[in-house]
């Protein structure tokens, strides 16, 4: 009689915030990951800014391991800094799932943290809603991100553009007033973002009618982080 396969582990890895709210965040996002699948072993690891390391977690885990990128794009991170753990434990059997966006769990997410922000929109459809993600250099980041309002548009029924905080454009300011010029009377701000920290404080100040809060814990993010886990893993609930 053999013994049963290992069940895999799974290794959630965060970009990292020096924000305390921001790692409380994360915490809170497995504890849901957990309540939606016990017995399931969770465990986080932060690529910069905070601790452990990827590498820390994997020295301390034994079996096979399914590294969840906590990202909402495909950039850097996903092609070259966690390849790079992998190769930290050759001798281990670790898979990587993709990043968690762009997906349909990320739309309703964002529709239901704009719902708690008090966004409703109005019969006229004057309203528009600015996506802002932190924004990278890699092309395949900004496709997802339009993807992502895509979809975003989709569930709302009204316009959503992109908006970048860092290495592209527009701003979200700029979006901000780019609709409004357009007609938009009302135009909300959502939080493409996972957690708190700099680039959410900085989404805060982009001029929208109400700025919507990170994706955080949403039940969805977790269902999602789920769903990358059995595509990587092959595992069934």
């Amino acid at each position: 009689m053999t013994d049963a396969p290992t069940a895999p582990t799974l290794l959630a890895v965060a970009h990292g915030t020096r924000d305390r709210a921001g790692v409380a965040t994360y915490h809170a996002l497995l504890d849901e990951i957990r309540t939606q699948r016990p017995g399931l072993t969770v465990r986080l690891a932060f690529l910069d800014l905070a601790p452990p390391t990827p590498a820390e977690v994997l020295a301390d885990v034994h079996g096979p391991v399914v590294l969840v990128p906590l990202l909402l794009n495909t950039g850097y991170h996903i092609r070259v800094d966690l390849p790079a753990v992998r190769a930290t434990a050759p001798q281990m059997d670790v898979r990587m799932a993709a990043a968690l966006g762009p997906d349909p769990l990320l739309a309703a997410a964002l529709g239901d943290r704009l719902t708690e922000a008090g966004w409703s929109p109005t019969r006229s459809g004057s309203d528009a809603v600015v996506l802002t993600a932190a924004g990278s250099t890699d092309p395949a980041a900004g496709a997802d991100t339009e993807l992502m309002a895509g979809l975003l548009r989709q569930r709302l029924g009204r316009p959503v553009v992109p908006a970048y905080l860092c290495a592209s454009t527009p701003t979200p300011a700029d979006a901000v007033g780019a609709l409004r010029a357009a007609g938009h009377r009302r135009v909300a701000v959502a939080r493409y973002l996972m957690a708190p920290g700099h680039f959410a404080l900085r989404a805060q100040r982009a001029g929208g009618c109400l700025v919507s809060a990170p994706l955080g814990a949403h039940p969805d993010v977790a269902r999602l982080v789920l769903k990358r886990f059995d595509e990587a893993s092959g595992h069934t609930a």
